[in-house]
Order: structure tokens, then C-alpha cells, then sequence
């Protein structure tokens, strides 16, 4: 099992931003866990984005040969 290390860090926010997070917090889940969890949220989108364009770079490559592959199947299809 991994355990994760917490470090103590200071960071400055806009007050209004403290506030809504400050609104967010409960016993359970303190302001250090809810900017935690937000930057936990942040960075997943921006690795999911990441992949995303990958993908899609890999597919706009092969979009010519995907294509004239399909109009080779399409082809073989009777028409209905």
C-alpha cells in the first residue's frame, strides 16, 4: 500500500474564493480537503484532456486511410 505524505504549504486565493470554499467545508471535510480535492478534480481533467488530444491527433493521422476503408466497406453492402 502507498501512503500518501501530506505537506504543509501556504498558498494566497482571492478572499471571495475563500469564502465559497469556507461555505463548502463541514466537520468531515475540512478547507484543506476541499482545495485538495478541487486540485485533485483539475489535474485528472487536464490528464484526460491530454489523452484526448493524443487520441485525436493519432486519429486525424490515420483519417485518410480510416476513410477509405469505410468507403471499402460500404462497398460490400447491398442496397436496402
Amino acid at each position: 500500500m502507498i501512503r500518501s505524505m501530506r505537506v504543509k504549504t501556504s498558498i494566497t486565493i482571492d478572499e471571495r474564493v475563500l469564502r465559497a470554499i469556507d461555505k463548502t467545508t463541514t466537520r468531515a471535510r475540512s478547507r484543506s480537503r476541499v482545495i485538495e480535492d478541487a486540485a485533485r478534480e483539475f489535474l485528472a481533467r487536464r490528464a484526460r484532456a491530454a489523452r484526448e488530444a493524443r487520441d485525436l491527433t493519432i486519429l486525424n493521422e490515420s483519417a485518410d486511410a480510416l476513410n477509405r476503408e469505410m468507403e471499402d466497406v460500404l462497398g460490400y453492402q447491398a442496397d436496402v
